[in-house]
């Protein structure tokens, strides 16, 4: 449940700012897909140079190693029944500051957040120490709370956690001695080194091309509910992986260092912290998007107490 607190005069204002937001009602009695994907691997991506933005700048990256899939649900649920157990999350209201004079009160779980360092420069807005809020407990959430722990949803189980904020997926990684990936390390692990004849990296994480078949994105007309019904927007981890699914024959569509969801499905936090604005950078695009957005240097940004039925994470080290 979200109570809102702040002043009537901006009412009509975020209004007409906002955008329509998808459906994000759960549902929970059609069947669980099993894409055959492990969503427990990491994959190493070496030190080395890349083709970086659209410029194809060649870049260095320190090695590192990345989740080959998305947090799921299911993760994510296990996560917050170990963080309350050990007392790293409470379950309660949290006050969500949006704006100067915008706050929310949501319910949800949370917890401790050591704040950002702060210059007090134009328009800085300051992250200060305390409880924040991680994963809002409302419509869109895949899983239940009966009070003392946290399940995913059967139909959900191994679809990308989200309605998560920056804060609930850096306290997730940091809880198991990860970390999120940064801004580049997250575009070499989708695109790899590859340079074609003109001097150019490849704009998808598969490669050159986009069709239905190779991710879940808006004009891609959401071929996972036409499958299997109504079943939420997002579509498995690792569900275009080349497999057929009931006659829908999928795009193998992993990155070069075989990571999945790499465009499309949901935007991932990133770990980066924009300096003196602490917005946090998001890559990779959703169903809620275009292909435009599914090309590697494409990124969103958020304040990290944003959360949405579109965005998750994955974790590095």
């Amino acid at each position: 449940m979200k109570k809102i607190i702040f002043s009537l005069l901006l009412i009509g204002l975020l209004a007409t700012a906002c955008a329509p937001a998808p459906n994000v009602g759960a549902i929970n009695d059609l069947p669980y897909v099993d894409t055959g994907v492990d969503t427990e691997a990491w994959a190493t991506v070496p030190a080395g140079d890349f083709p970086s933005g659209q410029q194809d700048h060649l870049t260095y990256v320190d090695e590192f190693q990345i989740m080959i899939t998305d947090v799921t649900v299911e993760q994510y649920a296990n996560y917050l029944n170990d963080a309350i157990a050990s007392g790293d999350v409470t379950v309660g209201d949290f006050v969500v500051k949006a704006a100067e004079e915008v706050s929310f009160v949501v319910e949800g779980a949370g917890g401790y957040y050591e704040g950002d360092p702060f210059d007090a420069y134009k328009h800085e807005e300051e992250i200060e120490a305390g409880d924040k809020l991680f994963a809002a407990m409302e419509e869109g959430l895949r899983m239940t709370y009966d009070g003392s722990a946290f399940a995913a949803m059967d139909a959900y189980v191994n679809h990308p956690m989200t309605m998560v904020t920056w804060w609930g997926a850096n306290a997730y990684c940091e809880y198991y001695d990860t970390r999120l990936p940064l801004d580049l390390e997250w575009e070499k692990a989708a695109r790899g080194t590859e340079i074609d004849d003109a001097g150019h990296g490849r704009p998808f994480a598969w490669g050159d091309e986009i069709h239905g078949n190779f991710a879940n994105y808006y004009s891609s007309a959401d071929l996972f509910e036409k499958m299997y019904g109504k079943l939420g927007n997002t579509t498995p981890v690792g569900f275009y992986n080349g497999q057929t699914y009931e006659g829908y024959e999928t795009h193998d569509a992993v990155s070069p260092y075989g990571l999945y969801d790499m465009g499309g499905n949901v935007w991932q936090w990133l770990g980066d912290d924009i300096a003196d604005q602490h917005y946090r950078h998001m890559r990779g695009g959703s169903f809620y998007t275009y292909e435009v957005d599914l090309r590697v240097w494409k990124f969103n940004s958020a304040g990290p107490q944003h959360y949405a039925p579109e965005i998750g994470f994955r974790c590095a080290k």
